[in-house]
């Protein structure tokens, strides 16, 4: 088998060339993770200041897609932020970035699927069990469900308690091997992983045990309450469990 470059319609390509273009090659392949973290970071800022919705329909390097419901969402850092879990429970607490990152921590490899279509395969998530703050808070008999609210002020979520104690569903620290940056729902956000992607809910402050599921954003919108993948909102995609 011949070793040296190829020709193409007749001219001959160079040593050089050849060496020179495989190492373009590799500089691309050592550059594209910071490459497409720049892009995530321009769509997500771009989609925070759009009111026009247009930057929700590009696709980004990482195949996430960005959706706020607010035209701008407040940042929050370890200084500043703050989860609070109250409502039916014996012990209310609030816990700041460095008390949740200092409990135990699962990391989960898991298809992501939006309701609009999209997917992004294995993508990892690290953080806190829910079921494990819900335990450290003592949820009351009478509780039934858990409400979700998030600090843009707007979006709301819920799941029933049999579902927020599954072991699949955490309150989510990292993603893809990465402190959660604010595009993608950071510091915090909570992550169902057999639930299409609007149940897990960005820029998460509250959690907060109630009676009954009270629908969230999307569902009082038309949205199914019971969100799993494949299995609601007259879907038949593939499960991510």
């Amino acid at each position: 088998m011949n070793s040296e470059p190829s020709e193409r319609n007749g001219a001959p390509v160079g040593r050089r060339v050849f060496l020179g273009t495989l190492g373009l090659g590799a500089l691309g392949v050592v550059a594209a993770p910071t490459l497409q973290r720049g892009v995530e970071a321009f769509l997500g800022g771009a989609a925070q200041r759009d009111p026009t919705g247009l930057t929700d329909l590009l696709p980004n390097g990482g195949g996430f897609r960005y959706y706020s419901v607010t035209s701008s969402v407040p940042h929050k850092d370890a200084r500043t932020y703050r989860l609070t879990v109250d409502g039916l429970v014996d012990r209310p607490t609030t816990y700041s970035l460095a008390d949740l990152r200092a409990l135990p921590q699962t990391r989960m490899v898991r298809d992501v699927q939006c309701v609009t279509g999209w997917r992004v395969p294995r993508t990892a998530f690290e953080g806190v069990r829910l079921s494990e703050l819900l335990e450290a808070a003592g949820v009351r008999g009478t509780a039934g469900a858990v409400r979700f609210t998030c600090f843009d002020g707007a979006y709301s979520e819920s799941l029933t308690l049999e579902q927020a104690r599954r072991a699949d569903v955490l309150i989510a620290l990292r993603m893809r091997d990465e402190d959660l940056g604010h595009a993608h729902g950071g510091p915090v956000r909570l992550y169902v992983a057999p639930m299409y992607f609007y149940k897990s809910a960005k820029w998460l402050s509250g959690i907060t045990l109630t009676k009954n599921v009270r629908p969230g954003y999307w569902e009082a919108r038309g949205y199914d309450v019971d969100a799993w993948v494949g299995r609601s909102n007259g879907r038949d995609d593939e499960p991510t469990t």
